[in-house]
């Protein structure tokens, strides 16, 4: 991000337990990042004082000092406001902005739109709490700021970071201990794969791709020749099979036709598809259309290393050997491009596979499978050299990438909104006992036991409005698609909001969801969605089934 480097989690999770103050917004981290959640409870318990800002009650929520049960989709609303608070206040940190930051004047003039009694007409949120957490962040030494996909899944979901990344920079919360702007990232070694080079944005090492000098260096250093400027991102790449501009597509460790949406449109696209490879641990939806199946090593299957999310850097080794014809994906790639022309060296294992990442990437030059091994809790990045005791925490003596950039944001409503004929905000999410897809847990009987079907959170009023009760089932449906889902009476979610999981491959909720992105990282809006719900009549199933098939498959 070009504010400071937001992005990741600029601070540590260690850190978490000393805090005196924890801003947590957009995160379910109970469920998604439970061992994160449970630092946080330490510090709770500790007297650490805790708000979550979220739309639906989780679970977190019930230990916080306060919960500010904000509508869908107006966290830029939020937050701006929150940073008009602190201007009227005179509590902004004037020597760090004055040090360490550009753009000041600019942003603190578009705050002087965002007053409190308008932020509560649109956010729900009561002014005088907006108000008192703004003022205690700003006054807390030890405080920090956590996010995840509540933040990025939106059609604004850049703009959301860069609010937070403004709120964090004008209190003077960057590069110190206990501080810092933290994305939680969603999925085990995220960190690792956009570290590598995973991402349309950069080479290894968030070197970016549009830099000459940079194509030049990885140029030289892979021996051929790449395409100038960036490449499409995952939105982009989605509407290219939907639109048949992308003929063929290459899926690692992913099931599109659960994880992304719109599905029954993509569905279209995928079928369409001139080739598509899918190399996977599990065969799934999106095998189903594959023209090749490549079977991947799962993590106790091969040697390698684990980013997590504070950027620990930590080895993974090999348990058990890969069943039958599985490979570590590093292999299947470097066969795969030596068939398609490319003359790719023949490493001898991972580690001679870092090493190239860390000759080729400075903030990883000090990491390497030999120090890992003899650093059980791993290193953190940045780590320049051998000698180098990793980094806690990022940013000290001002952001990395020079001066930290206040980017102006103003409010943009989410691309669906609920109506007349779609009357309620759907929001997707996970439960503590999958993850993600499902594709894994789905498998396994002790999840299921817990979790074992698709269900919708529904606000009491709106059941009692309905006519149903837990148990029920309801359609739902959007101008997308349809499905099929049991009713919890839910004291969780907001009047005219409903709340779906989406792990379960029978009741794809992904087909219900709006393809928008966000402009810049092409995220798509996950959080925001216009939906109804119809009751299933009982004892009409066959007619219930035909009235979803026509949702599910609209002309």
């Amino acid at each position: 991000m070009k504010s400071f480097g937001a992005g990741v989690m600029s601070n540590s999770i260690p850190e978490i337990r000393d805090l005196d103050f924890m801003f947590v917004i957009g995160s379910n981290t109970t469920e998604a990042h439970p061992i994160i959640a449970m630092e946080m409870k330490v510090a709770r318990q500790r007297g650490a004082r805790l708000v979550v800002a979220d739309p639906r009650k989780i679970w977190l929520a019930e230990y916080a000092d306060t919960h500010m049960q904000l509508r869908p989709g107006t966290d830029v609303w939020l937050v701006n406001a929150m940073m008009k608070a602190i201007v009227d206040e005179g509590l902004v940190d004037k020597d760090f902005i004055a040090k360490h930051t550009e753009g000041w004047p600019e942003l603190k003039a578009n705050l002087a739109k965002f007053n409190l009694a308008e932020a509560e007409r649109v956010t729900g949120v009561p002014a005088a709490a907006i108000k008192a957490v703004a003022l205690e962040y700003a006054q807390t030494r030890k405080a920090a700021i956590y996010y995840t996909l509540g933040i990025t899944e939106h059609a604004h979901g850049t703009d959301n970071i860069f609010s937070l990344a403004n709120l964090v920079m004008m209190t003077g919360h960057l590069g110190v201990p206990f501080g810092g702007l933290n994305s939680l990232r969603g999925q085990n070694n995220v960190q690792g794969a956009t570290d590598a080079g995973a991402t349309p944005l950069y080479y290894t090492g968030f070197q970016a791709a549009d830099d000459p000098a940079n194509r030049a260096k990885f140029e030289k250093a892979w021996a051929t020749d790449l395409p100038a400027g960036v490449g499409l991102n995952l939105n982009a790449i989605m509407k290219g099979v939907e639109d048949s501009s992308v003929k063929a597509l290459y899926v690692m460790g992913e099931d599109i036709l659960i994880s992304e949406p719109n599905t029954n449109h993509l569905e279209h696209g995928v079928k369409a598809l001139e080739f598509l490879i899918h190399q996977d641990i599990f065969m799934n939806e999106t095998t189903k259309y594959a023209h090749v199946v490549f079977p991947g090593a799962n993590f106790a299957e091969k040697d390698g290393v684990f980013t997590n999310t504070d950027r620990r850097v930590q080895r993974v080794r090999k348990a058990v050997n890969p069943p039958g014809n599985a490979r570590p994906d590093w292999e299947i790639l470097a066969d795969f491009a030596r068939a398609a022309g490319y003359a790719m060296p023949h490493y001898k294992d991972a580690g001679e596979i870092y090493a190239e990442i860390a000759a080729l990437a400075p903030r990883y030059a000090g990491i390497s499978h030999e120090r890992l091994d003899r650093t059980p809790m791993g290193v953190q990045w940045p780590c320049p050299a051998p000698d180098h005791p990793g980094t806690v925490f990022m940013h000290e003596g001002g952001p990395v990438k020079g001066k930290g950039t206040f980017i102006v944001t103003n409010f943009r409503p989410p691309v669906e909104l609920p109506d007349a004929e779609y009357p309620f905000n759907l929001a997707t999410g996970r439960v503590l006992y999958h993850y993600n897809a499902g594709t894994q847990t789905r498998r396994d009987s002790g999840t299921m036991d817990k979790v074992g079907e698709c269900f919708i959170e529904v606000h009491e009023d709106d059941a009692a409005r309905l006519g149903v009760k837990d148990g029920d089932m309801v359609k739902i449906v959007s101008r997308r698609g349809g499905i099929k889902a049991k009713v919890w009476q839910s004291g969780r979610v907001q009047k005219g909001n409903v709340w779906l999981p989406l792990h379960f491959a029978d009741a794809a909720i992904n087909k219900l969801t709006v393809d928008a992105g966000d402009p810049l990282a092409g995220t798509a809006e996950y959080k925001v969605c216009a939906v109804n719900l119809i009751p299933v009549k009982p004892g009409k199933p066959a007619q219930a089934e035909a009235e979803l098939e026509a949702v599910r498959h609209p002309h």
